[in-house]
């Protein structure tokens, strides 16, 4: 079975929807035959790369908010971070462009290490003090290193804005097919759809019922036909 996730490095509940998710998988009993793909999905794509702002600026900008209300959305987040064993620094935190990032997560894709540079980045964004935004493509090389990528293809990737583009963008695009209109969005075996940081809980419900209903393969059987097996193929009888 193929669980979906659509999310942005800059969403914070992606972040703790992740967590979430992961705690029902890991508890259930098919988890080995889940396959879990990341899929792009930009909350700000229209963001320039160098217009990095404080969080709390842009969410008052953006939400029409004060500040001090948008201080105290970052500290309930910072306490649904915690509740889920996660660091989230409250304060201090800025806001750029994350495509890049996502065209990174595609390469770490093909090189099979998608999962742990997705978790990097989302460490490095809300848990450490030094900016995702800010210190060039030198920063995202570092941290795919640590996510096991090699430094020279991660810099050919970032070297050349076309790389990974097109799959980004179709993954965008899929989202808006599948009515997705925020994230973190789940589609379990392209049957089911979770918005939202759910509840373990909700994701294990809907684990259990999406590997429930998968569907038996159906043979279209026209009698005895010619195949290749274990013993070997059958030889053509004149």
């Amino acid at each position: 079975m193929r669980v979906e996730i659509w999310s942005d490095i800059a969403c914070p509940w992606c972040y703790v929807g992740k967590a979430r998710f992961e705690k029902a998988l890991q508890a259930f009993p098919h988890r080995d035959e889940v396959e879990v793909v990341h899929r792009s999905f930009e909350l700000d794509p229209h963001r320039a790369k160098d217009d990095v702002q404080p969080v709390l600026t842009m969410l008052a900008k953006k939400y029409g908010m004060s500040e001090a209300q948008a201080q105290a959305g970052e500290n309930n987040l910072g306490a649904q971070a915690a509740a889920e064993g996660l660091e989230y620094r409250t304060t201090g935190r800025d806001h750029g462009n994350t495509f890049d990032m996502h065209r990174l997560l595609h390469f770490a894709k093909e090189q099979g290490r998608q999962d742990e540079l997705i978790q990097i980045l989302y460490r490095a964004n809300f848990a450490e003090e030094r900016s995702l935004f800010t210190e060039g493509d030198e920063r995202l090389v570092e941290l795919a290193v640590e996510a096991g990528l090699d430094a020279e293809n991660v810099r050919k990737v970032l070297a050349d804005p076309t790389a990974y583009a097109d799959a980004v963008r179709a993954d965008e695009r899929e989202a808006a097919e599948l009515g997705a209109n925020g994230v973190p969005f789940f589609v379990l075996d392209r049957k089911y759809g979770v918005s939202g940081a759910q509840p373990a809980e909700v994701f294990a419900q809907a684990l259990t019922q999406a590997w429930g209903e998968r569907s038996p393969l159906k043979l279209i059987d026209e009698g005895d036909a010619d195949v290749c097996g274990p013993d070997g193929c059958a030889v053509p009888q004149r």
